[in-house]
């Protein structure tokens, strides 16, 4: 069994904060849930790795390439995947591992949607970000690693 005739998929996958040398976070509006603000996430693909599924996920969901900025973190959360996503999963997997990315700029950039995941996108003080930003796991990581100014 699968979803929508794809294969489930891997209940592992990557948070990408990414910010700005002076602490403007970027937040994208997910264009299925409007009231959802998150960084840059994604699953791993089969055989990917953590790092080149970030790499792919920053490219994918905001245009940006990636360099010797993106930092592997050595952080993983797991976290109960929610109901509405449960479908994707094999019936058997309730939780999911994240690892977490930080992708440092020297200022805002424009981002490049992808208009199937995302509607909107904002650069934020890490002020704005912690209040704007759903998930818990996403604002843990703004307030341990994007650090006030």
């Amino acid at each position: 069994m699968n979803y929508l005739n794809r294969p489930y998929k891997r209940p592992e996958s990557v948070l990408v904060v990414i910010y700005t040398v002076d602490a403007q976070v970027l937040l994208l509006q997910r264009g299925d849930i409007p009231t959802f603000w998150q960084s840059v996430t994604g699953s791993l693909q089969k055989d990917e790795t953590p790092l080149s599924a970030a790499k792919r996920e920053v490219w994918e969901e905001t245009g940006l390439m990636t360099d010797s900025n993106l930092q592997d973190r050595q952080q993983q959360n797991r976290f109960e995947i929610k109901p509405p996503w449960k479908i994707r999963y094999a019936p058997e997997v309730t939780h999911n591992i994240e690892h977490v990315f930080t992708l440092v700029l020297s200022r805002c950039q424009p981002i490049q949607l992808n208009p199937h995941e995302h509607s909107a996108y904002c650069w934020l003080s890490r002020a704005e970000a912690l209040e704007k930003v759903t998930s818990y796991t996403n604002r843990e990581a703004i307030l341990q690693y994007v650090l006030p100014c």
